[in-house]
């Protein structure tokens, strides 16, 4: 038996796969590479020493998700496709909202027909909104989103719980990710994104690199410790092994869990700065401008839950995602 990973050629997919091969598990890749590469693929074969099954498909379509799973033997589903970007998602909402529903729709529907149960979703912490204290836990109310990126999270989040409901024997856990940077330590995979970036650390590996001028600093007048944004930074490939751990978790348990992936420890954008300065020795020439609309001031995460339940803690340091973000850069570009 398999596990069906949707976008598992994108940034946090390809480090899942990765993990969930390490750990013993058959994964099957399906991804449209919208915003990913198909070398990534190879990557991935290279650092597991395994073949990978890929599907070019667009997980939307019906057909090609049914063949899918007709010729693999799909027991579980981690879903990670989707479009990712906030302020696009402003822009563009009924984008948004087509392709980010429409592919949970579709991939549960072929979850049904094929006898499919356990479903692991890529959530955000962007459904917990901006009325919530930090930290923030798993008990919080959800769903007061400050855009149509997070509220295709929550509606899906909202359909996951339905769908169990509906379904005794099926098992959906909700993994609400903080900010993922860093990148696999062989440097063979990492965040490429597709043009403009959507995340900070790719804005100042570029910036180091040369690729940009300086570092565009979004606002530093927000009562923080030192007026600049504050979030939760993880490393991706601490946030995959909780993946690997939720799949666990889904395997022994029916219903509905919802679990936080971060380190409970909040760094602003300037400490992420000084942090990449010391680990690589580059210097980050930044310029600060406005603050950008539905920007928060500061969010981390409660992870005691997932300590408990799922036996799992982020381990790595801020040193260790910059050190290893800009091993990446330095091997995408020479």
């Amino acid at each position: 038996m398999a596990v069906l990973l949707s976008g598992g050629a994108g940034y946090i997919g390809s480090h899942i796969a990765a993990e969930l091969i390490e750990h013993g598990y058959d994964v099957v890749i399906a991804d449209d590479f919208s915003n990913s590469s198909p070398d990534v693929i190879a990557a991935i074969e290279h650092i597991s020493g395994r073949p990978v099954p890929c599907y070019a498909i667009d997980v939307k379509d019906n057909l090609a998700l049914d063949k899918l799973f007709s010729e693999q033997h799909i027991d579980s589903v981690i879903h990670c496709a989707g479009f990712k970007a906030v302020g696009e998602s402003v822009r563009l909402p009924l984008k948004y909202y087509r392709n980010n529903i429409d592919s949970a729709i579709t991939i549960l529907e072929a979850m049904q027909k094929h006898g499919c149960k356990r479903f692991v979703f890529s959530s955000s912490a962007t459904v917990y909104g901006s009325e919530n204290p930090v930290p923030y836990t798993e008990s919080m109310p959800a769903g007061s989103c400050s855009n149509p990126y997070g509220r295709t999270k929550y509606f899906i989040e909202e359909m996951l719980k339905d769908a169990a409901n509906a379904d005794n024997t099926m098992s959906v856990v909700l993994l609400r990710y903080f900010n993922p940077i860093g990148a696999h330590e062989s440097a063979l995979i990492g965040e490429r994104p597709n043009g403009i970036p959507n995340n900070l650390m790719p804005y100042i590996t570029q910036t180091a690199a040369g690729i940009r001028e300086t570092l565009n600093i979004f606002g530093n007048d927000y009562p923080t410790i030192d007026g600049t944004g504050v979030r939760d930074y993880i490393h991706v490939v601490d946030l995959a092994k909780g993946h690997v751990a939720a799949l666990g978790y889904a395997s022994r348990h029916t219903g509905t869990a919802i679990f936080n992936l971060g380190t409970g420890k909040g760094t602003s954008v300037l400490e992420l700065v000084r942090a990449f300065e010391r680990a690589t020795g580059m210097a980050i020439p930044y310029k600060v401008t406005g603050r950008r609309p539905g920007d928060l001031a500061a969010y981390w995460a409660d992870t005691s839950k997932a300590e408990a339940e799922l036996n799992w803690h982020a381990e790595k340091t801020i040193e260790d995602m910059c050190r290893d973000s800009w091993r990446f850069q330095k091997a995408l570009h020479g």
